[in-house]
């Protein structure tokens, strides 16, 4: 008797917001004396589209995921995100409205959609506004592997945030990791 076939398990997701990650904010003129590298933009678009780095792209396509955008550009990441840094496009998660309960819970108000998305499946979710109560939240809802990366909105995602997620996604754990 042959055993059934079987199927590969899903990549994990790779939950990416905008604003912070791709599109750094916030530094000091002591932290980049020279501004934020600019690498073009078109003249109808949003200005700080121009410091959006062609090469992230690349490096997030490197990674062993499914890439969704997490963001509230909503559709707008793929009309003008990621064309501009070489990504297909890419799926998006709809967020729902907003509860006054929502606001005042402490959590990210994405946590809850992002685990709902998610539904069950492993997953990385790479923010500038993760903190310790969402980390408590996807442990306390979410029964897969989760990793919660909060990246640093003056410089955006470095090559130590790629080190960080590459291995993750390959099965390594790191502090921030959320365990069920």
């Amino acid at each position: 008797m042959t055993s059934p076939a079987r199927r590969p398990l899903p990549l994990p997701l790779l939950f990416l917001d905008i604003d912070g990650p791709l599109l750094p904010f916030g530094a000091t003129s002591a932290e980049l004396p020279d501004g934020y590298p600019t690498y073009g933009t078109h003249p109808d678009a949003n200005p700080l589209l121009a410091r959006l780095d062609p090469a992230l792209g690349p490096r997030l396509l490197a990674l062993p995921c499914e890439l969704v955008w997490a963001t509230t550009w909503m559709a707008d990441a793929n009309a003008w995100v990621a064309p501009r840094i070489g990504l297909p496009q890419l799926p998006v998660v709809s967020w729902p409205d907003l509860s006054d309960e929502d606001a005042l819970s402490g959590t990210h108000w994405k946590t809850p959609t992002l685990v709902a998305y998610a539904a069950g499946r492993p997953f990385a979710w790479v923010d500038d506004e993760i903190g310790p109560s969402d980390r408590a939240w996807v442990r306390a809802h979410h029964p897969g592997r989760a990793l919660l990366h909060r990246v640093d909105p003056r410089f955006g995602l470095t090559a130590a945030d790629f080190t960080a997620l590459a291995a993750w996604l390959r099965g390594r754990s790191l502090p921030q990791e959320v365990t069920p």
